[in-house]
């Protein structure tokens, strides 16, 4: 088997054999495979396109590549959570403690953020003394005994998707619906659990900008996961705007406790009550939405969720105590106001709102970057909501004032105003069980 017939054979519109795909990413991890034939393969793709068996044995391939963790320890159904990631997306941090008190255990491998805030373990890191540097031991024992675990990726985790979209990233072919899906989908069936529930953004703010796109890539990664003989479902969200107020670390981890209280944003609690009732429907604890979502909503307002949270928060080396007072949390001190003119809210550029967050300190450039956890932007007002003057459309959290000023302007031109009030639409649009 050579690599240079593999890049012609696809070049020309061929199939690649399992066998054949299998060679390549074992060459190409390994180090025999050079990179500028990988990138021609890769070209190749990017206009010949893919097949759902060809697709199928990427991921699993690339699932392959390294460890894949067993969790065949852990009673019950395990049920991981992965979002597409968009702006204001704090949702892991409110769905897995609901979950976990209604019984599905939550065995989640989470990476940093790269782009405009934090990841899910950024965010967790502003709990003092907090930890994902986890044992496999200890990840077991946490899953076991409350119900969740969050740990950092592993260096030996698909270590083929690592290296490949690295490649993909410096040679203009990231965007290819298949190599996407086998990216995603290759480290969530290396992170052991028996069921996927993915939450696939679409809108200005997210990586598929419209919704044919997003359902396309929903509908690809539900049948990557049933190849894999996983139960999968996927839910097709809103991110034309920032997900709920707060945009940020400490500010979104502020409002996640906020929604475990019961004073959740109504767009944030769609889209957790959402994919909580497709975590449930994975698990076998429900049948049908309107169940799930009463369980959802006793769990919170019984304050099971919080405990629960805070519970998870102090298995993992952190400061619990910040969970139910949140002033122990860290927030810049420059707290700048946003004014618009009058009107109503006609839309928020959630990538502007983001980049502005990035721009504070919020986020990272590279990997390499540092983060600062503590400022970020909290939205007043979002789409359809009424503006005067003067009161603020939203709030600036800075630790240099210079800086809190420049991201003043930038969040009010995110913001359109017009005179007429726009109808309202769902922040869920569509769910693929099948």
């Amino acid at each position: 088997m050579r690599m240079y017939d593999l890049i012609q054979k696809k070049k020309n519109g061929g199939v690649l054999s399992k066998e054949e795909i299998s060679y390549i990413v074992q060459g190409y991890t390994s180090g025999k495979i050079p990179d500028y034939q990988v990138s021609a393969l890769l070209m190749a793709i990017c206009f010949q396109g893919m097949n759902e068996e060809e697709t199928l044995a990427l991921t699993l391939a690339m699932r392959d590549s390294g460890d894949t963790l067993d969790l065949s320890q852990i009673p019950a159904i395990k049920v991981d959570k992965h979002s597409t990631g968009g702006v204001g997306d704090k949702t892991s941090l409110v769905l897995t403690p609901i979950v976990a008190s209604l019984g599905v255990p939550v065995a989640k491998m989470s990476g940093r953020g790269l782009g405009h805030t934090g990841g899910t373990i950024d965010k967790l890191e502003c709990f003092p003394g907090f930890t994902t540097a986890l044992e496999e031991e200890r990840f077991i024992h946490n899953v076991k005994t409350i119900g969740i675990a969050i740990a950092g990726q592993t260096a030996n985790l698909a270590p083929a998707d690592k290296k490949l979209y690295a490649l993909r990233d410096v040679t203009a072919t990231v965007a290819q619906p298949s190599l996407i899906a086998s990216s995603i989908m290759s480290k969530k069936l290396a992170s052991g659990s028996d069921a996927i529930v993915l939450d696939v953004k679409t809108g200005n703010g997210a990586f598929m900008q419209n919704f044919e796109d997003a359902k396309g890539l929903a509908e690809q990664m539900v049948r990557i996961g049933k190849g894999a003989h996983k139960t999968t479902y996927a839910a097709i969200t809103d991110m034309s705007q920032p997900l709920g107020h707060a945009v940020g670390n400490t500010i979104e981890v502020i409002e996640a406790i906020q929604a475990l209280q019961g004073n959740g944003p109504s767009d944030l609690m769609e889209v957790v009550e959402t994919l909580g009732y497709l975590m449930l429907l994975a698990a076998n604890k429900v049948t049908n939405q309107q169940d799930a979502t009463q369980m959802i909503r006793e769990v919170i307002n019984s304050g099971a969720a919080l405990k629960r949270f805070a519970e998870f928060v102090e298995a993992q080396g952190g400061d619990a105590s910040a969970v139910y007072d949140t002033n122990l949390l860290p927030l810049a001190p420059y707290k700048l106001p946003v004014y618009q003119s009058k009107g109503y809210v006609q839309q928020i550029h959630a990538l502007e709102i983001g980049n502005t967050c990035m721009q504070l300190g919020g986020g990272r450039l590279t990997k390499e970057s540092s983060i600062d956890l503590s400022v970020g932007i909290y939205l007043c007002k979002k789409v359809g909501d009424a503006v005067n003057p003067d009161e603020p459309v939203a709030y600036v959290y800075a630790n240099e004032e210079e800086k809190g000023r420049n991201a003043v302007s930038l969040v009010a031109d995110a913001y359109t105003i017009a005179p007429e009030k726009p109808s309202e639409k769902s922040a869920v649009y569509a769910c693929i069980t099948e």
